[in-house]
């Protein structure tokens, strides 16, 4: 049976929603909430004055995910313990598109939440979908002329934290295998090694498992708490898998998903080590999300 045309659509652009939402709010959860409101804003519009009916739904989109930014920064400021973005297994075609693979990684999006939610919104829509700066200028409410400032500011902002250079997946790969051979053999030395002397370890438990309470920094900290975690860990609970665009490992107990681990690398380094325990989170691990540009 034939959909209406509305709806057809809607589809048609549900993918490239999805990824322009996820990368402004870092939750998958939330995106799939805002998609249901541009879906509903959307069949109450008249097709007839939509010239552009991919413009006109990001831009709805954009504004309901500006919204709902706002609201999420208010419940982190009361989460337990480190808040991480929730990850996504992806499909093999996100790490094929390396700009998308790097914009929507782990370490990105964690850079994205030092924006604040226009800059954010302008920073994606401008690098991510090279959308023109009217575009934009719509769907966040602004002036041409400001928006050209916020990007600016953005970008600048961005640069000053992103990874150091392009991340191939096979450095991800020798990481994460350096770090399943650690607890296989009890061996830590190949993982230490790969350690930067800054490197970060944050894990997420939202307050229903255990996780390192905060951040922490520097090598050797970092080794102690690997060293104690890694030896009550079986390594036929690890399984590789691609999470937001690269190489990743997921640890399951039992059937269930128990942990999403994600790095950021930096000049072949490890200089991020992010755990993902919250079962809220992990519901998008389950099966593939496909993300467009």
């Amino acid at each position: 049976m034939r959909q209406d045309p509305a709806t057809e659509t809607f589809l048609a652009h549900r993918n490239l929603l999805f990824t322009v939402v996820y990368e402004m709010l870092g939750s998958a959860a939330d995106a799939e909430d805002v998609l249901q409101e541009t879906w509903l804003r959307w069949v109450g519009v008249d097709l007839g004055t939509v010239r552009e009916p991919r413009a006109y739904l990001v831009r709805i989109a954009t504004r309901q995910a500006l919204t709902r930014l706002r609201t999420l920064g208010r419940r982190k400021e009361s989460y337990v313990g480190t808040w991480l973005p929730e990850p996504l297994l992806t499909a093999p075609d996100v790490a094929e598109d390396i700009e998308l693979a790097e914009s929507v990684s782990m370490a990105m999006l964690l850079v994205l939440e030092t924006l604040a939610p226009t800059e954010r919104a302008v920073f994606v829509l401008r690098e991510v979908f090279d959308l023109g700066y009217d575009e934009i200028a719509e769907a966040v409410g602004k002036n041409a002329g400001a928006v050209r400032q916020i990007a600016h500011r953005a970008r600048a902002h961005v640069a000053a934290r992103r990874p150091r250079g392009t991340v191939t997946a096979a450095e991800t790969r020798d990481a994460l295998e350096a770090f399943r051979h650690a607890v296989e053999t009890g061996e830590l030395q190949d993982l230490l090694d790969l350690l930067a002397p800054d490197v970060v370890l944050m894990g997420d438990g939202g307050g229903v498992k255990q996780a390192v309470p905060r951040p922490i920094v520097g090598a050797d900290k970092v080794a102690r708490v690997l060293s104690a975690g890694l030896s009550r860990i079986d390594a036929t609970w690890l399984r590789p898998a691609q999470v937001n665009g690269y190489p990743a490992l997921v640890m399951r107990l039992d059937g269930e998903i128990d942990t999403v681990v994600a790095l950021r690398i930096d000049d072949g380094l490890i200089t991020g080590l992010y755990a993902v325990r919250n079962p809220a989170k992990l519901s998008h691990m389950e099966r593939e999300t496909t993300l467009r540009r």
